[in-house]
């Protein structure tokens, strides 16, 4: 699997994910409407700014104990994330139904996958320990804050997952802010901070032209034609 350099991850991080969105849809690899995570998946840290990493997958259940097997699916998930390229994110599909029963995530796993090379989760399920895993600095994206674990354990590993209405595959490129959630289609990877460079700057134009006291509303016609001419 092709990645990015570290300056190509660097450059995504120092760009908003509703940005990093607009100069997706530049592209004009997928439909607008797809790509990104619903609103149920929210930022519980939104201090932290952006995450970038690659997706590690895994589906959990917090409403039965694991009994089935003799260890648990933790050791074969650790194996997957190490063979996704670092920097890493989780992306857990709760099934429970409804979802948010147990926490898989607080103080001790953030230490755990934080020392695995992940930055962060992202899951439809509930998170918790937010104070200790602040301090950490490991990023939390989630449905719901929730004060038990219940009888949380794995229950699939490195498959795509539906998380937020969105299907991630392993080494998918997540990209998450305070906004949401989204990915990075691969074959543009590279060329989105760009992009979103010359996005930034025609946005710029239009919004200084309403901040000017030259300011018509023919002007106005005329920028947003050129921006809907870029495909914006």
């Amino acid at each position: 699997m092709k990645t990015l350099s570290t300056k190509e991850l660097n450059a995504l991080r120092s760009i908003s994910t509703p940005t990093v969105s607009n100069a997706i849809e530049f592209f004009n690899v997928r439909p607008k409407n797809e790509g990104f995570m619903s609103g149920e998946i929210k930022c519980i840290f939104p201090d932290m700014g952006v995450m970038v990493g690659y997706a590690c997958t895994g589906v959990m259940i917090a409403s039965w104990p694991d009994k089935e097997r003799e260890e648990p699916l933790d050791f074969r998930m650790w194996e997957h994330i190490l063979q996704i390229p670092a920097p890493r994110v989780a992306v857990i599909q709760d099934i429970d139904q409804p979802p948010c029963i147990g926490s898989l995530w607080g103080d001790v796993n953030a230490n755990m996958h934080k020392a695995l090379g992940c930055v962060g989760v992202v899951t439809n399920g509930g998170v918790r320990d937010l104070d200790e895993v602040h301090e950490l600095g490991f990023q939390f994206f989630a449905a719901q804050v929730i004060p038990s674990h219940a009888y949380d354990h794995l229950v699939d590993v490195g498959s795509p997952v539906k998380v937020g209405g969105l299907v991630v595959s392993p080494g998918d490129l997540i990209h998450a802010d305070k906004h949401g959630v989204l990915v990075i289609p691969r074959e543009i990877a590279s060329e989105v901070a760009e992009a979103a460079r010359k996005v930034e700057e025609s946005e710029r134009k239009l919004t200084n032209l309403c901040k000017s006291p030259d300011f018509t509303v023919e002007k106005l016609k005329d920028e947003l034609k050129r921006l809907w001419g870029m495909g914006l």
